[in-house]
């Protein structure tokens, strides 16, 4: 009954209403007295966390957590690309002309993830990546590798629920979700990192600044239940050796 309350508060709800109520409490310091039973229930690594748990003052604190510095070990390697996040990969595979990802019974096309044709066209036969974030997961997204942001952009007004129940029951909601999408240039290709939000709340918080990036390092948070999506141009990344479980900073593959 706890662990779906908790799922309850950081993936959400159907209805807009109980969104807001449920974004409201986990906000608010009347949350302070379910952090120790969320990291329970979740079997949160204590050890890793930047702070200790009796200092998160709202279950939102938690949940947007930072870690300490050597929580993560960052592949050195000039030729891998890391993961942007905790998580489990979901789908994997190649960007074929009219490829659509299948995801528990939906289908979405790379048109409708990124809003137009003209992006579409540039990661045609390309590579992508799916990794979904559970409430256990530590929610902070980090850049895959080395490059400039060149361009970012927000899309999608309605939300769904981007939990594993949403993705079977949901009205495509990769696709309709709000999203954020940033793309990383890196010797003359590029790659675009999806962030897509939770339902009804579309809450996702940016907090790079300037254009360069180093590998690992922030590019911003989600405030509720996430997947991001990694989309590569053709000849540009190849994804190898993949874990379903995966930690933000191990290597997922390489460059071509």
């Amino acid at each position: 009954m706890k662990k779906l309350f908790f799922q309850s508060c950081v993936q959400l709800t159907n209805h807009r209403l109980s969104s807001q109520l449920l974004k409201g409490f986990t906000n608010s310091k009347l949350s302070a007295f379910t952090v120790p039973s969320y990291a329970k229930v979740f079997n949160i690594d204590q050890t890793e966390m930047a702070k200790s748990l009796h200092e998160y003052k709202t279950l939102h604190e938690l949940f947007t957590r930072e870690l300490k510095l050597d929580a993560r070990v960052i592949d050195q390697d000039s030729n891998s690309i890391v993961s942007p996040v905790d998580g489990i990969i979901s789908q994997s595979g190649k960007l074929m002309d009219g490829t659509t990802f299948h995801v528990k019974g939906q289908n979405y096309c790379i048109k409708e993830m990124l809003g137009s044709s003209e992006k579409k066209e540039r990661y045609k036969n390309g590579s992508y990546l799916i990794v979904y974030l559970s409430p256990s997961h530590y929610h902070r997204i980090h850049s895959p590798i080395n490059g400039q942001i060149v361009n970012q952009w927000e899309l999608g007004k309605r939300s769904y629920p981007v939990n594993r129940m949403g993705l079977v029951y949901g009205q495509r909601p990769l696709s309709k979700n709000y999203r954020v999408i940033t793309e990383i240039a890196a010797d003359g290709k590029q790659l675009a990192v999806v962030k897509i939000g939770a339902m009804n709340i579309n809450t996702i918080e940016l907090t790079h600044k300037g254009k360069d990036i180093k590998k690992g390092q922030e590019l911003g948070y989600f405030s509720f239940g996430s997947t991001v999506i990694l989309l590569t141009e053709k000849n540009f990344v190849h994804f190898d050796n993949l874990e379903q479980e995966i930690k933000m900073g191990q290597s997922i593959g390489w460059f071509e």
